[in-house]
């Protein structure tokens, strides 16, 4: 089983900046791709930023110029560095990662989410 670890949400006022990281741990064997997506109350869950195990980034429109996505491999740790908070940025945001172990072959893990509130 892999298990991620969300830290670093909190409210910021607009403007302002947070870093999120997320760790992954378990009997992983190889990690393809890490990301971040968020869900808005009564939104569908949408993708924020991915990276792949190449370095690879996709962002959404709606943060590229602001966000910042980025990975230590070595520690099965990815990042996100928001700067220029908008209010529209309030929403859960949970980690993904596409990934092996030693006994699974390729699938999508999930955190549980952390609360990111951009408010005045």
């Amino acid at each position: 089983q892999v298990q991620l670890v969300e830290s670093g949400g909190g409210l910021v006022q607009p403007g302002g900046s947070l870093g999120l990281s997320c760790a992954a741990s378990g009997s992983i064997a190889r990690i393809y791709r890490m990301g971040w997506y968020c869900q808005a109350p009564g939104k569908q869950r949408e993708l924020v930023a991915t990276i792949t195990n190449g370095g690879n980034t996709n962002y959404a429109d709606s943060v590229k110029g602001r966000f910042t996505i980025s990975r230590d491999n070595a520690k099965n740790t990815v990042y996100l560095q928001m700067n220029n908070l908008k209010p529209e940025d309030t929403a859960v945001y949970y980690c993904n990662v596409y990934a092996t172990t030693h006994t699974m072959p390729w699938s999508d893990y999930w955190g549980q989410g952390t609360q990111v509130t951009v408010s005045s």
